[in-house]
Parts: structure tokens; sequence; C-alpha cells
């Protein structure tokens, strides 16, 4: 069945095999959206084309692939002749100390958490322009507010898209382009399991303390308090918000870290406010 074009809006979704990717896109072709349907593999999200023909339009695409990219977008245009809202959802996990990190696994992770969505956010930008319209939100982490022991890489990927979607957010906002970045804690997709990668050069120094959080996350796997089925209804409603959040942390666990968080970080404001101002030339 061809796309229907009259229906709206259209949702670009990375990473739709499994997890929030999966859950925000069922969520949004249940409400009769349109919705392209990402993977590296498209066999893994044909499923969704089936039930939602008309709807859905199934892409592959590896985000670390420009030749993938441009493809996508270009069949998008092609397709539905808009792109409304681009979820950068695509990431996967690595746990290791600092010290034990192996430069080419961190450097894949790169790859695909931060220039990934790079990539996808260059490629809408000049249709959501044209537009003068368009909402992207970037799905990075509590990881990406809060540095834990033993995923100091993956949350400097998260981090990295935090600051990005950040300035994206104060560039775009004249030309009517949105941003959101959604912060979720522990849920219950494959993050930490089947998707997990984990460092194979083990130091004896961090066992107790990187070591033991590596081996707590898998061992929950499967066992998290968040929804995702839940966290996608809370995308959409943020996204059709008149004043849509600028950040969304999602699941208490998230949000309690990221208030201790803040919390950590006013008290060293306020200890230390004599001699931040004092580094200033004097009056």
């Amino acid at each position: 069945m061809p796309i229907d074009s009259s229906a709206s809006p259209v949702w670009f979704i990375t990473g739709c095999s499994t997890g929030f990717g999966r859950e925000i896109a069922q969520a949004v072709l249940a409400r009769g959206w349109r919705a392209i349907v990402t993977a590296r593999d498209p066999a893994a999200v044909a499923d969704l084309a089936s039930a939602h023909p008309g709807l859905a339009l199934p892409l592959k695409l590896d985000v670390t692939s420009p030749a993938d990219m441009a493809a996508a977008v270009a069949e998008v245009k092609a397709s539905f002749g808009r792109i409304d809202v681009l979820v950068n959802n695509a990431g996967y996990g690595y746990l290791s100390a600092v010290e034990e990190g192996e430069d080419d696994e961190v450097r894949a992770m790169f790859e695909v958490n931060f220039f990934g969505a790079v990539s996808a956010i260059k490629a809408v930008l000049p249709t959501m322009r044209e537009q003068g319209a368009g909402h992207i939100v970037n799905i990075t982490s509590v990881g990406g507010l809060v540095g834990n022991p033993g995923s100091g890489y993956y949350a400097a990927t998260k981090f990295a898209l935090e600051g990005l979607g950040e300035a994206l957010a104060r560039e775009t906002r004249e030309l009517g382009i949105k941003v959101t970045t959604v912060e979720p804690g522990p849920f219950r997709t494959d993050w930490a399991g089947r998707s997990l990668k984990q460092t194979s050069h083990s130091i004896d120094a961090y066992e107790s303390i990187a070591g033991k959080r590596r081996a707590d996350v898998a061992a929950h796997s499967g066992r998290q308090p968040g929804d995702p089925a839940r966290a996608a209804l809370a995308i959409i409603a943020a996204v059709e918000a008149t004043v849509p959040p600028s950040n969304l942390v999602l699941g208490k666990p998230g949000l309690e870290a990221v208030r201790a968080k803040l919390g950590r970080l006013k008290n060293d404001l306020d200890t230390w406010e004599t001699t931040t101002v004092g580094a200033d030339f004097p009056d």
C-alpha cells in the first residue's frame, strides 16, 4: 500500500529494533501518525510496517554510515515530503573504569551515541528549516547528567549530546525548531542485557568499585523499575506540549539521582562562591 501523504505528523526514529525506539514507533503508529522506523537490519522492523500499512516506512539505517543517512532522509522526503519529529534513539552502553577503557571500543561507541546523532540532526535540519517547524528529541540518559563509576565513557557520550542539544536549542529556537533532551534512568530495555558491552581489560584495583557496578548493572537487567511503553507516552506528551521541556528525566530513580547531583553542585557553588568571583580582575 502506498504511503498516505495526507496523514500527519511524520516521526523519524532511529534504532527501532528494540527498546525505546520500538516503543515510541508503536505508540506513534497507534495514533495513526506516520513513522520512519529504522534499524541496521530492516527485517527487525518489518513487523511494524506490516501492522501499519500506509503509515510505517521501514528503512535500513546504520547511523554511522553517511550513505545510509543520506539515502534514508532522501527516501523520507520522497515518501512524506516533510519531517516533523526526529528521535535520536540509536545507541548502546559500554562499561569499564576509565583506566580499563579500550580505545577502539570507546571510539566505536562515540561514533554511534554521539556522532550518529549529530549525523541525523544535520541531515534533517535543512528540511525543518525549510518548513519553519520541527522537533528534535535526543535520548541521552541520566548518565548524561550524572557520572557513575564503571560507565564514565558511556556518560561522556551522553554528556556530549546534552551539551550539543542545549546549544542547538538556542540556535534553532527562532527558526521554529524545538529541542528536547530525554534522560531515562534504569528501564527494562536491552541496554543492560543483550546490547551491553563491557571491557575485557579488567584491573583488580577497580574490582570493588567499577567492577562491582558493572556486575550490578548486568544482574538487574530485566528488573529495572522503568517501563519503556510508559516512557514512549511521556516522550509523545512532551513533544505535543505547547511549551515542551528542554530536559525530560524519566523514572523515579533517575529523578532522585539528578536532584542529588543538583544539590551537590549547588553546595559547591555556594561554598566556593568567594573563590569563584575572586578569579575575576578587580573592579
